[in-house]
């Protein structure tokens, strides 16, 4: 057997909420719309992973996402520009990722990342 998609639910009664943050900034596609799902990704092809932490690095809490983006200065800026409040960073990690946590409409705490 081989694991071909790992699929992030999160439950909200607002589904337009996501759009502004995961499409409108983001860039993500709107995948999928039945009113009561709406799934936004990308067709890229992603390695597939699952993490385990007990913190989240450098003493921070443990996101609920991590989205790795290639510039995460620009997508610092354009979650600025769209209102978000950043809660951490931006840092230069010493395992070489550039990283911040914002958090999503629905209280999701995301870590956006570009490897160095």
């Amino acid at each position: 057997m081989t694991v071909r998609r790992i699929v992030t639910n999160i439950a909200t009664k607002d589904i337009a909420a996501a759009k502004r943050f995961y499409h409108d900034v983001l860039g993500l596609d709107i995948l999928m719309d039945h009113g009561w799902i709406a799934t936004y990704g990308s067709q890229q092809t992603m390695t597939v992973q699952i993490s385990f932490m007990a913190q989240g690095g450098s003493d921070t809490p443990v996101p609920d996402l991590s989205i790795e983006v290639d510039d995460v200065d620009a997508a610092l800026d354009a979650m600025k520009a769209a209102g978000f409040a950043v809660e951490y960073g931006p840092a230069d990690e010493p395992w070489g990722v550039r990283r911040f946590y914002v958090r999503d409409p629905f209280g999701r705490l995301v870590n956006i990342l570009s490897h160095r």
